[in-house]
């Protein structure tokens, strides 16, 4: 079994997959301030839902951001502990990805999400090939959304970036473009699972994805998870 969960948002999204990633079980919650409350009873309800334990697990799927460090770092400590402890292999997506993945659309789109501080994270990426994958053009960045706005205009954006900011972006909504998820604002689990299990979603090392804001000056590079 291949449990996956995302922190890098304000949801906390855990999913269990068979090996050809079909979901068997799957949670989302919505809050900003809770994602050390709720990650480990969301994971621990997933086993029991599927009827396994966590040694039955055979991988561990993380999104990696990137997004505001409390979150994040919370996700990445869990999946690395579980990892070492179970001896399985933890493998890191990024969060933008599992975004762009989870839209139907045909069409080449961008992902925005919300780094706070009225920032944004974004990437852009071209349609999907015959497998869903789509190939990351440009990004991950962080920037103000004014800052970006001509970058982004005129395409279907997904995440949540697009429903705080989307007059300023001047950007087309999943849904105007015919997007039959819609706009998806947060990060799924089943998608990062399903992702990894028929290799469709680009793996990373389960580290942080810390990008450089335009108003803060990063000393001596990215802080440890651990």
């Amino acid at each position: 079994m291949l449990l996956a969960f995302d922190t890098s948002s304000a949801a906390v999204t855990v999913a269990l997959a068979t090996p050809t990633g079909e979901i068997v079980a799957s949670s989302t919650t919505v809050d900003a301030l809770r994602h050390g409350e709720l990650l480990a009873p969301a994971i621990a309800a997933a086993l029991e839902s599927a009827g396994v334990t966590p040694r039955d697990l055979t991988g561990i799927a993380v999104g990696v951001g990137p997004g505001p460090f409390t979150g994040l770092r919370v996700g990445l400590v869990t999946a690395r502990t579980m990892g070492e402890v179970l001896g399985i292999e933890v493998a890191g997506v990024c969060s933008l990805d599992i975004l762009a993945r989870q839209s139907t659309l045909t069409l080449p789109v961008a992902v925005a999400t919300d780094a706070r501080r009225k920032e944004i994270y974004w990437a852009l990426y071209d349609g999907p090939a015959a497998d869903g994958s789509r190939r990351r053009l440009e990004g991950p960045a962080v920037d103000k959304p004014a800052e970006v706005a001509h970058v982004l205009s005129g395409l279907p954006v997904i995440g949540r970036g697009a429903v705080l900011y989307g007059e300023t972006l001047g950007v087309e909504s999943a849904v105007a473009a015919g997007d039959e998820v819609g706009v998806a604002e947060y990060p799924s689990a089943e998608v990062l699972a399903t992702g990894v299990a028929t290799r469709t979603l680009e793996v990373v090392a389960p580290e942080p994805m810390y990008l450089r804001r335009p108003d803060v000056t990063m000393s001596s590079g990215p802080k440890s998870v651990l």
